[in-house]
């Protein structure tokens, strides 16, 4: 599978690349730009959080108590309540003491790497995969070893790769499930092969559920936490996309790791220190977690991956009418899917950057470059919009693709 360079894996951002696609967008069209390049479905009126949400926010705010510090790892009730949340789905219980609160997923990528990282360190990541980890391994000096995702195989994990790419010196295994950029969610069998190839290798796993319990397909979602006994689990995690607030910033690193590998005093002491340098989210924010966890209907929750389903399969039909891109693999779940360009049926397009910055000017209509997140020649789309945006996003995409159609 052709990749996109791992040094460009090092140096891109999702958010930048996305910035210099919205520069050039032609000023002088008068169509509304959409952009399915970012997994923000709060730019859409159809995606909004939870009523139960907003009021735990608003009378957190307005009850006074919360505007002090909170202590560096998170409010105790906070902790407690996502602990709680988690061990729903697990065979054993999380305490608060495995919980700490991060500004937003993001955060826990970095303090996982942070804690890991030492000199000579290599750490697995997935490719196509997100490129904040990559950008913090460079920061950490962690030498990155990419591992493929098998399209063929619903972008399961290549664990001959994992075994063959891994040595003395490698410190974590990461996997997202629900996948970002790819859409996929993992059975338990793979999951439980997974956990089986890092116990074998001796190295934990970093299961980035982000985009947790998003799934919408055949196979339900299983967080990695549940093979915990197995090996240990860095478990990370936000409200931002179950409950659509991503600018609310309130994520969790979390030690699913009955076993104790991640319990041990000096690990907890050198985490807590850590913790006491960085910022955490508002604490007012923290502090209506609980109630925003407890008091969320189930019929909140259905009703997004309901609209999710929808979306998803609407994409993948009109995918289908345009020929240059295809999609080997329907997504099960989380808010993308990538599809695969085929330049060698069009003109004057040389790769997929060349495709989206043309496909921003002349049609102002904004899809992530393949490149951005791993493979070149690829693109990914998110489909967490309305199906007005969705329905003219591939119009123009067709419009686009004809009048750069080689001739037969």
């Amino acid at each position: 599978m052709e990749n996109g360079g791992d040094k460009a894996s090092a140096t891109i951002t999702i958010k930048g690349i996305l910035a210099l696609l919205m520069e050039t967008i032609d000023g002088k069209d008068k169509r509304k730009a959409i952009s399915l390049g970012m997994g923000d479905p709060t730019t859409y009126s159809c995606f909004h959080t939870a009523h139960v949400a907003e009021i735990a926010v608003v009378d957190a705010l307005q009850s006074q108590k919360f505007n002090g510090y909170a202590p560096t790892i998170g409010l105790p009730q906070t902790r407690r309540a996502v602990a709680e949340y988690l061990s729903r789905d697990l065979p054993y219980k999380l305490t608060s003491d495995d919980v700490f609160v991060t500004s937003g997923c993001t955060q826990a990528i970095d303090v996982a790497l942070a804690m890991l990282a030492h000199p000579g360190a290599n750490i697995l990541l997935p490719r196509p995969g997100f490129p904040i980890y990559g950008l913090c391994a460079s920061f950490r000096h962690l030498e990155v070893r990419y591992f493929d995702l098998l399209p063929q195989n619903g972008w399961e994990v290549d664990l001959d790769a994992v075994e063959a790419l891994a040595d003395n010196h490698t410190v974590a295994l990461v996997i997202v499930n629900p996948g970002n950029p790819c859409g996929n969610v993992y059975s338990y069998q793979h999951l439980e092969k997974i956990a089986e190839t890092a116990k074998k290798l001796r190295i934990p796993v970093i299961a980035d559920e982000v985009y947790g319990h998003l799934a919408f397909g055949e196979k339900p979602f299983v967080p990695m936490g549940v093979f915990g006994e197995t090996v240990p689990i860095l478990t990370l995690g936000s409200l931002s996309k179950r409950w659509l607030v991503p600018g609310w910033r309130l994520g969790w690193f979390v030690t699913t790791d009955p076993t104790g590998m991640f319990r041990k005093p000096k690990v907890i002491e050198r985490l807590k220190k850590y913790f006491d340098i960085l910022g955490g989210p508002a604490t007012f924010i923290q502090a209506a977690v609980p109630r925003i966890i407890e008091q969320t209907e189930e019929v909140f929750h259905k009703r997004t991956t309901y609209l999710l389903k929808q979306n998803s399969d609407f994409c993948c039909d009109r995918i289908k009418e345009i020929p240059c891109i295809t999609c080997p693999h329907n997504p099960e779940g989380s808010m993308a899917v990538m599809v695969k360009l085929n330049v060698s049926l069009l003109e004057d397009i040389s790769d997929d950057i060349d495709f989206c910055f043309k496909l921003a000017k002349e049609e102002s209509l904004i899809f992530l470059p393949g490149t951005a997140v791993g493979l070149k020649n690829w693109l990914r789309i998110t489909f967490a919009a309305d199906p007005s945006s969705l329905e003219e996003a591939f119009r123009r995409t067709k419009a686009f693709y004809q009048r750069h159609a080689k001739a037969d």
